[in-house]
């Protein structure tokens, strides 16, 4: 349903005289054969070149301006950034300017200017140098054009509302995927290899069978397997209920040191931060990592020690004992020792009208799958967390303007000052203050919603996109009175649980909770910082104190 646009994909490179003939070679000996490589030396050729490919249709990747170039490299990246908000943009400065150039651009790059800047190279094979750019390009690639090989199907007609959560599960999840209209051939094909009548949508996955009515949870459950593989004998030494920045992190340090581990996850492995478009203050990546990527890396990881991760498991009680038994959709599991770290979910927004809309311009969460979809139209973010402000920047690149709405009379008391300033310097973004969303409507999907200001004034605004990332709830209703919750759910780990919650007069380990061996870790604990890094130290510090646990039991 999504046409690719003509030619390949473009990587224009501004260069002075002096760098030309060298950055024309190190473009073209890595990058010709699969983009349209142009050299063009100034702005003004620059200029009007994206402005001829543009009105062609075509998609311009990635472009990289010598910082040495008459006027300097940020004002021409400043209006390329206008005229082609998806492009990845990066300055290349000569190693004699470097020192010189870094007061002018690290300001630059805490503002959004430009993506990276790098030395441009001295000699052959500098991979470190190719390494930036292919990331950068693999970023393009992911978020702003349909993928080339896709290895699931979906076909639908587009009044389906279950798709947006669909798309966001197979995007959080690192799979490729193309969509088909029924009576496209490839949807005809599709629908002809099942019996009966099936239901949109219809999800087909590799070799699997067919997903029909599908749903997110459904499609989730139909990779990995099911837990009914592991036999009916089996007990895990570690279970992880939860499969964000901690699960994940607990996963691989448990399953490296010998824990037979399994994760069951709802949704997608890598929780809410797996739909961060850009993560750009998690330690080791400078350039910043999207949630999606650090998702995948972290659970190729697990899986290699020997972790077993099942997605579309929501677990739905659990029963306390020397051995725990965790319920799921689908089956019991059991376990000598839990990790709770099942993350946070956002709150509902209350409005009947507004819910009415999800999935037809309503979406709970970042939901960047359908970041390209709204392309030229006006969007609104209601949250003031880092997660509204990475979905900001990446909606950003799409939408005519994006609106954050507070309640607050500002960002700072809930947002990371690097995405403030960077916020704050985009010309598409606007911040309101003081105001909520009463309601909204729309002929068959969202087309307005009405602002609420503090005073009580009413403002209805054209909107076609609304992105509800509302503080934090935890997800732990189905956890039984042994495990003790704060006021608010979280769960009550260490120093949190009252001495007289203490079993035989023993302080319980920092990370355990009121039942020996249960433990809990990131957004869903009492007391936690709520950011990816500290969600992941977390999970990895929780190990320790399950070996702990288990060395007077384990054989």
């Amino acid at each position: 349903m999504t046409e690719s646009p003509p030619g390949n994909p473009v990587i224009l490179v501004v260069a002075t005289p002096e760098h030309h003939a060298s950055l024309a070679d190190e473009f073209a000996s890595r990058y010709a054969r699969d983009y349209d490589l142009h050299v063009v030396e100034g702005g003004a050729q620059a200029y009007e070149l994206k402005g001829y490919l543009m009105s062609e249709g075509r998609q311009v990747a990635l472009v990289a301006v010598d910082h040495s170039i008459e006027g300097g490299a940020l004002p021409l990246l400043d209006k390329l950034r206008v005229a082609s908000p998806t492009s990845r943009r990066i300055a290349l400065v000569p190693v004699a300017q470097f020192a010189a150039a870094l007061d002018e651009l690290r300001p630059a790059l805490g503002q959004g200017r430009l993506d990276t800047y790098l030395l441009i190279p001295q000699g052959a094979r500098d991979e470190e140098f190719h390494t930036a750019i292919s990331e950068y390009l693999s970023d393009w690639s992911w978020s702003a054009t349909a993928p080339v090989v896709a290895g699931v199907q979906i076909v639908d007609d587009g009044t389906q509302s279950s798709i947006p959560a669909i798309r966001d599960f197979l995007d959080r999840m690192g799979i490729a995927y193309e969509r088909f209209l029924p009576d496209s051939e490839t949807g005809r094909e599709l629908i002809a290899s099942i019996d009966g009548e099936p239901t949109l949508p219809i999800v087909k996955s590799f070799s699997r069978e067919p997903v029909t009515a599908a749903t997110e949870r459904t499609v989730a459950a139909a990779f990995y397997g099911t837990p009914a593989d592991l036999g009916d004998d089996f007990i895990a030494d570690l279970l992880v209920v939860g499969g964000g920045p901690a699960g994940l992190a607990a996963a691989v340090y448990g399953a490296s040191e010998g824990l037979s581990t399994v994760v069951l996850e709802a949704d997608a492995i890598g929780g809410q931060a797996g739909s961060s478009s850009m993560i750009r203050n998690y330690l080791g990546f400078p350039r910043g990592v999207s949630g999606m990527r650090l998702a995948l890396r972290a659970r190729v990881q697990a899986t290699r020690f020997g972790a077993r991760l099942y997605t579309g498991r929501a677990v739905t009680g659990l029963r306390v004992g020397d051995v725990h038994e965790v319920d799921f959709e689908g089956g019991t599991l059991r376990a000598r020792s839990i990790l709770i770290s099942c993350g946070v979910s956002y709150r509902r927004l209350g409005v009947a009208a507004i819910e009415e809309l999800e999935g037809r311009g309503v979406h709970y969460g970042a939901a960047t799958s359908v970041a390209r979809d709204m392309q030229g139209r006006d969007v609104f973010i209601v949250g003031g967390g880092n997660s509204a402000g990475q979905a900001a920047l990446h909606l950003a690149r799409f939408a005519r303007s994006v609106t954050i709405v507070v309640r607050r009379d500002g960002l700072a008391e809930t947002m990371s000052a690097y995405l403030i300033n960077e916020i704050a310097t985009h010309k598409r973004i606007s911040v309101r203050t003081g105001s909520s969303v009463v309601d909204g409507g729309g002929d068959g999907r969202l087309q307005w919603i009405d602002l609420e200001d503090s005073a009580g004034a009413t403002e209805r605004m054209s909107a076609e996109g609304l992105f509800l990332l509302l503080g934090a709830d935890p997800g732990c209703s189905w956890l039984p009175p042994e495990v003790v919750q704060d006021e608010r759910g979280f769960v009550l780990t260490g120093r949190e649980i009252p001495m007289d919650r203490w079993v035989d007069g023993r302080p319980p380990a920092p990370l355990e909770t009121t039942t020996p061996g249960i433990f809990a870790a990131g957004d869903v604990r009492s007391g936690s910082m709520k950011r990816v890094a500290s969600a992941s130290g977390e999970g990895a510090a929780s190990v320790a104190q399950v070996h702990a646990h288990l060395a007077p039991v384990r054989p």
